[in-house]
């Protein structure tokens, strides 16, 4: 036997545990039962679990008295017994239905010895001494609930056990039942469910509904699903907004790994036909590859690219350049083209094999120089529609009317050129920019696309971003809306590019400012005064009449004084003048309350505006933007509006090359004068035909497609 000190802990710990549940051991009396639910716990007297480590024992000797408890664990039988005798009371508080769950399980493990047995027995074997009826009548519960208590106890399920939840029975079949129905809708509550499953002719209760969903956790998956998902015709969609910000985010993790001089997350190849196949069997179609138009590599590869000829007489790929090819087939074809009196001939031409393993195309045509694959008209018609559009400002039908073809086909010319912006990385292996970059935007038309029904839904929005002192258009994208996740998309793009600005310079928009504070935190963010002093002029305007100056001549004095702050040549003359007028607020609100608007958006601006006065860097306003938009301009109001958002881009691809090529006017400011804005960024360009083309300049240059290029 254990000293008493150590028995005395065991017995302690043992007290604390049950105090923990508030069960109190006080008597069972050999051959009789007394059950008493009070509104306390009256202590423990004598008890002892083998599970603390005390042996087969009895505690009447040592707590004084005859009643004794003896517990201990049997082996032969895997399970740990318990034999009381003597008189008992045991008291189990009613402020819990747990205490009484608890207290119906430890009765029902209560057994007579093997001799007084009765030959009822319980699904584990056993025979009761205490039976589920009586059970029932003296707590006020029902059978089925003691039965499934029990239930729950035998096979370990302790989540439910210990469920506050409804009192039916649910079983794990049934909550299947109900999860398998809600999931078909999940935007449904509880109500329209039960209903449902009711008029199915299942059993259930609202109550079991809502216990089904909340133990089984899609309670959570439903408010989760509210939040990413949106219900559309029966369907539940992605968020549009949730999926903007998931790819936004990731985008911003690769960057930061390039920018840290990380290497890309590893990419893993999967097998295209298994995709496909899969795609088939779950419903979806795969859309077929497009691929590109090889007249248009054609003419791209003669106006951007740096090639020379090889006049060795043999025939060579026009996608890759190699000479391992061969004749697939001894007849020729006969190709049709425009002459130069706008004659129809043919000559024949051969198709060829590309035996080049590096090559992604099977075959090709031989063409002689100068003409187009799939099309009649030779390469320098389709040079002159491009030029005499871009150059000479001009619209569809009178380029075509100047080159004997439809409208619609120098459209179709032209467009075809802007497939996608100018890869300036790619043609020079490097960006260049003075750091300090313009962000503007302008909204324009565009009859057919899917946004939904609204004031703006005809309307779009083309975003700039120019350098302030080279003019260059670094990122031209056209967006359905005006908002924080566009412009978020648009300096991540421009940042993809390999642009890091020191400074932002930007209009009054508030989606800008923590935008640029995110994608480029280490650029300093300027609003343009210009912008500014209109946002001033308007806000006198709304708050004091349109003819404020001769009702109010205070509010004229008061919007001069603010004028005189942005005039200032140094930051200290500023902020005493920025003071001065904030030290008028109390007058003017006094008098005018609602003139407290033009105040605070001094005062919430003034940060992002002080900071260009006295730099060398900072420029006061965002006008090289504006003059960039003006330009634009020139060219879309021959549009009146887009087709669509497709044809939009296009457009952009288009403007962006055209733009970024064309030297300024000799009438410009001596700076810019005769140079184009790729010029005055510090690219050489004296070697791209596109050069010539955008100058206006005679095209002197050989149409043929060289063959091999430039190491």
């Amino acid at each position: 036997m254990q000293g008493a000190a150590a028995l005395g802990e065991r017995l302690l710990i043992w007290a604390y545990l049950a105090l923990a549940v508030g069960v109190g051991v006080e008597g069972l009396m050999q051959g009789g039962l007394t059950v008493g639910v009070g509104p306390g716990f009256d202590g423990l007297k004598s008890s002892n679990w083998a599970f603390l480590g005390l042996p087969p024992m009895a505690l009447g000797g040592l707590l004084g008295g005859a009643p004794k408890v003896s517990v201990w664990r049997d082996t032969q039988g895997e399970c740990y017994r318990a034999e009381i005798n003597g008189h008992f009371t045991l008291a189990v508080a009613d402020d819990d239905h747990f205490r009484m769950r608890l207290l119906v399980l430890f009765l029902l493990l209560l057994e007579l010895p093997d001799e007084r047995r009765h030959s009822r027995r319980t699904r584990d074997g056993r025979t009761p001494f205490v039976r589920q009826q009586y059970l029932a009548a003296a707590l006020g519960i029902t059978q089925p609930e003691i039965s499934r208590w029990e239930s729950y106890s035998l096979k370990g399920d302790w989540r439910r056990l210990l469920s506050q939840h409804a009192k039916e029975l649910l079983t794990v079949e049934v909550q299947q039942k109900i999860i398998e129905a809600w999931a078909r809708v999940p935007s449904w509550g509880a109500q329209q469910v039960h209903r449902l499953l009711v008029e199915q002719g299942l059993a259930v209760t609202l109550s079991q509904v809502q216990q089904a969903a909340h133990e089984s956790g899609w309670q959570v998956v439903r408010s989760v699903l509210a939040r990413l998902c949106v219900e559309d015709a029966g369907e539940l969609k992605l968020r549009d907004d949730w999926l903007v910000g998931e790819l936004l985010g990731q985008i911003r993790f690769l960057l930061d790994k390039l920018d840290a001089g990380e290497r890309l997350t590893p990419e893993e190849r999967v097998d295209v036909a298994s995709l496909q196949s899969a795609g088939v069997e779950m419903g979806f179609s795969v859309p077929p590859t497009v691929k590109v138009l090889p007249w248009l590599l054609r003419v791209e590869q003669v106006v951007f690219g740096r090639w020379e000829a090889v006049n060795d007489g043999s025939v060579r790929c026009i996608y890759c350049g190699s000479d391992q090819v061969a004749r697939k087939s001894k007849k020729p074809r006969y190709k049709k083209y425009v002459d130069e009196q706008g004659q129809m001939q043919q000559v024949a031409v051969y198709r060829y094999y590309c035996r080049n393993p590096k090559c992604d195309k099977e075959s090709f045509t031989n063409l002689p120089a100068g003409l187009m694959p799939y099309c009649p008209y030779r390469l320098e018609v389709h040079v002159l529609a491009l030029q005499m559009y871009g150059w000479g400002y001009s619209n569809y039908r009178r380029t075509g009317q100047a080159l004997g073809v439809t409208s619609k086909t120098a459209y179709s010319w032209v467009s075809m050129w802007g497939h996608e912006l100018l890869p300036v990385a790619a043609l020079f292996g490097i960006v260049r920019s003075s750091g300090v970059v313009g962000i503007d935007e302008k909204y324009v038309l565009v009859p057919k696309n899917d946004k939904p029904q609204g004031k703006m839904r005809r309307w779009m929005y083309v975003y700039f971003a120019v350098d302030v002192y080279t003019y260059d258009l670094l990122h031209i994208a056209i967006y359905p809306h005006n908002n924080r996740e566009s412009a978020e998309v648009f300096l991540l793009a421009l940042r993809a590019k390999g642009y890091r600005p020191r400074v932002i310079v930007t209009d009054l928009r508030q989606d800008y400012g923590p935008v640029v504070a995110e994608v480029f935190p280490k650029a300093e963010h300027h609003e343009c005064i210009f912008h500014a002093l209109q946002n001033v002029e308007g806000l006198c305007k709304e708050v004091y009449g349109d003819n404020y100056a001769e009702k109010h001549p205070e509010v004229d004095v008061l919007k001069r004084k603010i004028y005189d702050i942005f005039e200032a040549k140094i930051k200290r003359t500023a902020h005493k003048r920025y003071g001065e007028v904030l030290a008028l607020r109390e007058r003017y609100v006094q008098a005018t309350p609602s003139a407290v608007v033009i105040f605070d958006f001094l005062e919430r601006h003034w940060p992002k505006l002080v900071n260009g006065i006295e730099s060398d860097l900072i420029p006061a306003t965002n006008n090289t933007v504006e003059l960039v938009i003006r330009r634009f301009d020139q060219h879309y109001q021959n549009f009146c509006g887009f087709d669509s958002i497709e044809s939009a881009r296009l457009y952009l691809g288009v403007f962006e090359k055209l733009y970024r090529f064309t030297p300024f006017s000799q009438d410009a400011q001596p700076r810019i004068r005769g140079k184009s804005p790729l010029q005055l960024a510090g690219y050489d360009i004296s070697q791209l035909p596109m050069a010539t083309l955008s100058s206006g300049q005679s095209i002197i240059w050989p149409t043929e497609v060289p063959n091999v290029p430039n190491s």
